[in-house]
């Protein structure tokens, strides 16, 4: 076994002597542990998870599911880029959830504002898909649909060739489709990124670069 347990431990004695675990000589990626848990990856506000280290290629078709939940009006969610202008991102601002595609002729925005006092930062999980099929784009925020008209119709694919960073990403990496740099605080789940009939869902352990995630666990909802 090469890997870590994804667990809490505490109380361990050797040889009858409690390890003081508080002050540890010591330590590598080890958060502490929640009272109470939820399936998830946490995003602890200071970093962010690199996936696909060869590069993901968007292209003409991509459909992105997840559920997230956070308190904060801003936040980096998805972003896939090229060194050109072809990417595509999803971001919190405002407290609005935005997909942004550009397939190389201009950047266009489907933007889900909620309405009324419902909030998106409220510490609830929601669901979110956000579709690309060509040049037409659409946003999903649990069941409410936005759709944008693209005046690009001629310019159909989004050659990416960037890993897939989620929750923020590094300093010195750009982002042609991500307008904030506010690295996201919450938790996210279900991340899964479908190109036709082929659905990879994203493991964030797996992830080549991690950054304050904590792959396996979620704090308890916030009250």
């Amino acid at each position: 076994v090469t890997h870590s347990i994804p667990a809490c431990i505490g109380n361990m004695t050797i040889n009858s002597k409690q390890l003081d675990n508080k002050s540890p000589v010591s330590i590598f990626a080890v958060n502490k542990c929640y009272v109470t848990v939820q399936d998830g990856t946490f995003f602890d506000g200071s970093g962010f998870a690199a996936l696909v280290r060869e590069g993901y290629k968007v292209r003409s078709d991509v459909n992105i599911t997840l559920e997230f939940r956070t308190t904060a009006v801003h936040g980096v969610l998805l972003g896939v880029s090229s060194a050109k202008v072809d990417a595509i991102g999803l971001e919190i601002v405002n407290g609005k959830v935005l997909f942004h595609v550009n397939n190389g002729a201009g950047r266009i925005t489907a933007t889900y504002e909620p309405r009324g006092t419902n909030s998106l930062c409220d510490g609830k999980w929601h669901k979110l898909q956000a579709n690309k099929s060509k040049h037409r784009i659409s946003l999903i925020i649990d069941g409410n649909l936005v759709q944008t008209d693209n005046p690009y119709i001629q310019s159909t694919s989004a050659d990416t060739n960037n890993p897939i960073y989620v929750g923020g990403y590094p300093a010195d990496v750009k982002q042609n489709c991500l307008t904030s740099k506010s690295l996201f605080h919450g938790c996210l789940r279900n991340l899964m990124l479908t190109k036709g009939q082929q659905a990879e869902l994203f493991d964030f352990s797996r992830a080549f670069d991690l950054h304050g995630v904590f792959p396996h666990s979620c704090p308890g909802a916030e009250h």
